[in-house]
């Protein structure tokens, strides 16, 4: 799943575990940038955010530097974060019922208070603010990625089953006047989200995501890697910061990348992406560059994502704004280029829609399900007899 469950400490504290990011120019207000930032998968309708936890935005202005098999992107210096923490939920007077505060700190330190659950949105300074529980907006065929990586063979099917339908995330939604982002305005943008340890001291980044299913789908598999066999790199991945990579790890994360996109390759049985001298994959240091990039420029688009670094690496102009939209069938998208290649036929997992779609309208998310159902108890229930998944 996207970024659900993407290692062991965020399915130990799930508060922290990013499902999503998204990033997009609004199709509602042209000229501002909208960003959303999903955690707390799987969770009740009246879930609250946790005061421990500061949830992040950072963006930043890129320009593309190079095309081809060396596709790469160049990040500026300058950098707008946007801040999102909460305070304790307090409980109202003689009622059994819970509210919560939410602070906005934007770049320059201006700071934005907003009530969680607001169904009227909270506008000053530029922004536009919604959070609260929302239906998950993400689909996928789990059952059929599961199987795909436990047989080799690609093992979507045309009736398969939606493994998020119902469930609900905690959700911030965040809208920008584009002059807020000064010079990164009508430029292409590479968009982060992150979760931190809030309070005294030094924050400790417990997850980040950029692009969907870097970890899930390309980094968590380990049979492959032999450099790293016996590693769970995905919480070493989390601690990184996306602009920075340390490179005491590099090389692992490279090794991994470059073991588990080769497997995918050739799920088809055939080769779209063949290998250097050094057996580094044409898309490894790409992705490692784990961030939406989006263009301001360019109106909104609901099939965007990947495009802008797909005609990169082809050697084409983008023709959309990138980034991604919230009713993008990503892992169509991700599975079509990572095992056929650039322009190859579309694959399909068979999940075409999340339980419903999202809207043109603020906060686009739809309210939360009052009666969720059980996750794992339905992954169970999906999940092919252990011979035939081997």
């Amino acid at each position: 799943m996207a970024d659900h469950f993407s290692g062991p400490r965020a399915i130990a504290d799930p508060a922290s575990d990013i499902c999503d990011v998204y990033a997009f120019p609004s199709p509602e207000r042209p000229g501002n940038l909208g960003l959303v930032l999903n955690v707390l998968p799987a969770s009740a309708p009246t879930a609250l955010f946790s005061d421990a936890i500061t949830h992040r935005f950072r963006v930043r202005p890129i320009t593309s530097v190079s095309e081809g098999t060396t596709a790469a992107f160049d990040v500026g210096e300058d950098e707008y974060v946007f801040d999102f923490t909460f305070d304790a939920p307090q409980q109202i007077d003689g009622t059994d019922t819970l509210v919560q505060t939410g602070t906005c700190q934007a770049p320059g330190g201006r700071k934005v208070t907003f009530q969680v659950g607001n169904e009227v949105p909270t506008e000053a300074d530029g922004l536009k603010i919604f959070a609260g529980s929302r239906l998950d907006p993400f689909f996928i065929d789990f059952v059929g990625v599961i199987t795909t990586d436990a047989t080799g063979k690609l093992s979507f099917r045309s009736d398969a089953s939606n493994a998020l339908e119902g469930l609900n995330a905690l959700s911030i939604v965040l809208e920008v006047d584009a002059a807020v982002l000064g010079p990164a305005a009508g430029s292409l943008v590479a968009v982060v989200g992150e979760t931190l340890t809030s309070g005294g001291g030094r924050p400790i980044q417990l997850e980040r995501m950029g692009r969907p299913e870097i970890k899930n789908v390309i980094l968590s598999s380990k049979r492959f890697d032999t450099v790293n066999r016996d590693l769970e790199i995905r919480d070493l991945y989390n601690e990184e910061d996306t602009f920075n990579i340390r490179p005491d790890y590099a090389g692992a994360y490279r090794a991994r990348f470059n073991a588990n996109l080769a497997w995918l390759d050739n799920l088809d049985g055939k080769t779209a992406w063949p290998l250097d001298e050094q057996g580094a994959h044409p898309l490894t240091e790409l992705l490692l560059a784990d961030f939406l990039v989006v263009d301001l420029s360019k109106p909104f688009s609901e099939d965007g994502c990947f495009e802008i670094e797909t005609a990169l690496v082809a050697g084409r102009p983008h023709t959309t704004c990138g980034g991604r939209s919230l009713n993008d069938d990503i892992v169509d998208t991700l599975y079509t280029l990572l095992v056929g290649g650039v322009d190859s036929e579309r694959l399909s997992d068979g999940v075409d829609q999340a339980t419903q779609p999202a809207t043109r309208t603020f906060p686009y998310l739809n309210a939360p399900n009052p009666t969720p159902p059980d996750l794992m108890a339905r992954l169970a229930a999906q999940m092919p007899p252990r011979e035939e998944a081997a």
